[in-house]
């Protein structure tokens, strides 16, 4: 019973002492120690055998009993030390609590005062400035009545005074007051209601209308629409009229603005009538001479007159040319049968150098704001292409630099543009015309021209050169295209851009196309499309090395046209309105040089095949069957690659410019002749084992050979591009696979006795 009582107890113990890993980090923190019995995971057969390693460690076994001893009672004194000292712990803290509660109590009486005294002060406060109050009001009221009465003062005085000085015709004194008037008004719009005070309102406005009466009446005077002639100086008068009329309402400005314009052109209207021979395009200089000297007088004679801000000398260069284009459509809708391009292109030129000189002269700030009138269209960004071009630059040269380049800055745009040279527009397919002819003359003097010289010779520099015409060609299109992007940039420009398509097209049938060699003595009648259809059987004549050179340069020229036709479309985008831009579209023609390039190139691919086609029918008319051991390649392998090392050196020295086509080439003629070989392979039947065994050493000839293609005959070794040796390897390699299937077909041992 003692023994299970004991057990009971130690169990209970141990739950009590069992701290959570929490606690016994905190204490550890709080009270570190190193010693054993602190520990959580204290073990006492460890700690006792740590005490006693050995045996003979026994024999102090009372000292360490005695010492553990001694620690158990400190340990209890401590114990018992911290109990008592809990003993009065509750009572303290009764006793600290009541004493907070009390000054609790005593702190809220004191706050409460303090709230108390202070609603007295502020009420206090309230009491002293009521007064203070009421004598600021009084003052603001006062302030505000004594500026009013000052104000009314003014106006009385200042709408008398306008009053006298508008019958006196004191436009100098009425200019300063009338604003100053209108500015006092301002002040008085809530006192409406006042009848002194909407009386003195209409008196203010009933003078802004006599004096604007006033004025055009004088204006009307000095300057009479028909009669007597101008005076010969501006009036003082009528310059401080001017200032009147900036303060009055803009309508009246307007108007003297109007009259003294319309008085100031009135005699360009008789001198350039429709019935007279200065009005006819070819004496156009004489009108743009005639303002010239009426600008000159103007600023002589009345350039003080008005005020600076109403830039009347501009002004009256805008009516000159708004007049002028009204006057040249009517010359020229009467008399369009006789406007020819030398004289169209004449007016046109010295207009636009007018509207030019108008733009260094004048800012263009009255074209938005002249009543009745439009700002002119300005053009669209960067049309005039001698702002990007040095003098000398051709578009259709190697040596130019490419239109796709970054672009010289552009010059500030011309806010006068067209507000003349419009009226041209209509009157510009005479130029179109005559464009049309030219570029017609232009293509039957190529054709001439070619015929004369003949095809460029192998051995020059010419052989496989880009054709000069085609430079020509493309020179003469720039000068067009600039020539009528200054002209217009609206529907002319579309018109312009279908005579290029037109004859974009026609070079490249009569001078491409047309020129291209034929295939065969025999074969005259026939179209280039017949020409690239294989006819088997037939053997064609091989192309002489001047032949070849010159399809050579068909192509060259035709890779040179494509990529500047495509230049050619996005200038033209460039310089058309912008409304108009989808309609620009080469891609037609664009595709004809392609096709022109791909018939090149198909003739050279059936040249050096018809070439190669006696050696294969000669291949397959040996008696396969009969050859009885394996030597050096057959006679119709050295014709093929003989054929191959005339031919090829020559088209690669031609092709240097445009390395592309002559991988086309390259990889058309491998797409030709390998299925022709494997196909004349079948007709070899029957094969003995030794004959499939000289076939395919003839068959590695020709893939070495062809693999070697690209740069056979050069001194300069290049590999061959990656694109074209998977072709040789993967159709040869089928040749081969047929030459060993065979050889199993007709001989099944033949692949344990072959050496190959």
């Amino acid at each position: 019973m003692m023994e299970d009582e004991e057990f009971e107890f130690a169990e209970d113990l141990e739950a009590i002492l069992h701290l959570t890993p929490e606690v016994q980090l905190a204490i550890e923190q709080v009270f570190p120690s190193q010693d054993p019995l602190d520990r959580a995971d204290f073990n006492a057969v460890e700690y006792i055998n740590t005490l006693f390693p050995t045996e003979q460690s026994l024999a102090n076994i009372d000292d360490v009993v005695n010492k553990i001893r001694l620690k158990i009672r400190r340990l209890d004194d401590n114990i018992r030390t911290v109990v008592r000292g809990q003993t009065n712990v509750g009572q303290d803290g009764r006793q600290a609590l009541e004493e907070a509660q009390i000054a609790i109590q005593q702190l809220f009486g004191k706050i409460k005062d303090i709230k108390d005294k202070a609603e007295k002060s502020e009420q206090m406060v309230k009491e002293i400035t009521r007064d203070i109050k009421q004598l600021d009001h009084a003052k603001r009221h006062l302030t505000t009545s004594i500026t009013t009465l000052n104000h009314l003062h003014m106006l009385a005085g200042g709408v008398d005074s306008l009053e006298a000085m508008t019958r006196k015709r004191q436009y100098g004194e009425v200019a300063n007051l009338l604003q100053g008037v209108v500015n006092v008004l301002e002040h008085f719009h809530k006192y409406m209601g006042i009848p002194q005070i909407r009386q003195l309102s209409e008196r203010v406005k009933a003078a802004q209308s006599e004096l604007g009466t006033q004025i055009l009446a004088d204006f009307e005077e000095a300057f009479p629409s028909q009669g007597s002639k101008r005076p010969g100086g501006p009036s003082n008068v009528l310059q401080d009229a001017c200032l009147v009329a900036n303060v009055l309402d803009p309508r009246i400005k307007q108007e003297v603005i109007k009259k003294f314009i319309r008085q100031h052109l009135s005699e360009y209207l008789v001198l350039f009538q429709e019935n007279q021979d200065v009005a006819w395009l070819d004496k156009i200089d004489r009108r743009y001479a005639w303002i010239k000297r009426q600008l000159l007088d103007y600023e002589e004679k009345y350039g003080r007159m008005f005020p600076e801000e109403w830039c009347m000398t501009e002004r009256i260069a805008v009516e000159f040319c708004h007049i002028t284009r009204v006057e040249l459509a009517k010359v020229m809708r009467t008399r369009a049968k006789e406007i020819e391009v030398k004289l169209l292109l004449f007016a046109i030129q010295r207009t636009t150098n007018f509207e030019g000189l108008l733009s260094k002269r004048f800012t263009g700030c009255t074209l938005t704001d002249v009543p009745g009138q439009k700002k002119a269209e300005s053009p669209l960004d960067s049309t005039n292409p001698f702002l990007e071009d040095e003098p000398g630059e051709d578009l259709g040269t190697e040596k130019d630099e490419d239109l796709t380049k970054p672009r010289k800055p552009k010059a500030p745009d011309n806010p006068f543009h067209g507000i003349i040279s419009k009226c041209f527009e209509p009157h510009l397919y005479v130029y179109i015309e005559s464009q049309d002819k030219n570029l017609g003359e232009l293509i039957d003097r190529f054709v001439a021209d070619f015929r004369t010289q003949g095809p460029p010779k192998s051995g020059t520099e010419e052989g496989g050169a880009v054709l000069p015409s085609c430079a020509d060609l493309f020179v003469y299109y720039k000068k067009c295209m600039v020539q009528c992007s200054q002209l217009s940039t609206g529907e002319p420009m579309i018109a312009l851009t279908t005579i290029f398509q037109k004859f974009l097209r026609e070079y490249a049938w009569k001078i491409l196309s047309g020129n291209l060699p034929k295939s065969s003595s025999n074969t005259g009648g026939l179209t280039i499309s017949s020409l690239l259809k294989e006819k088997e059987g037939s053997e064609a004549a091989k192309f002489t090395v001047d032949e070849l050179c010159l399809i050579c340069s068909i192509l060259s020229t035709a890779e040179y046209c494509l990529a500047t036709t495509q230049q050619l479309e996005e200038k033209l985008k460039e310089k058309v309105d912008k409304v108009l831009v989808e309609r620009i579209n080469l891609t037609g023609e664009m595709d004809t040089f392609s096709t022109v390039i791909s018939n090149s190139i198909q003739l050279l691919v059936q040249d050096l095949d018809a070439a190669c086609d006696p050696a294969l029918t000669a291949m397959s008319k040996m008696p396969w069957q009969s050859v009885e051991h394996v030597g050096d390649q057959s006679p119709y392998v050295t014709s093929i690659i003989m054929h191959i090392k005339q031919n090829v050196p020559i088209l690669r020295d031609n092709l240097a410019s445009t390395r592309k086509y002559f991988t086309q080439f390259c990889i058309k003629f491998t797409n030709s002749f390998i299925p022709k070989f494997i196909n004349y392979i079948f007709r070899c039947k029957p094969i003995s084992m030794v004959g499939a065994e000289q076939l395919l050493l003839d068959t590695h000839s020709l893939k070495t050979v062809l693999l070697d293609m690209p740069s056979i005959g050069s001194q300069v070794l290049r590999k061959a591009p990656a694109s074209y040796t998977k072709i040789v390897v993967k159709g040869m390699t089928r040749a081969e696979m047929i030459l060993k299937h065979l050889k199993m077909e007709y001989h099944p041992y033949a692949s344990q006795n072959s050496g190959i």
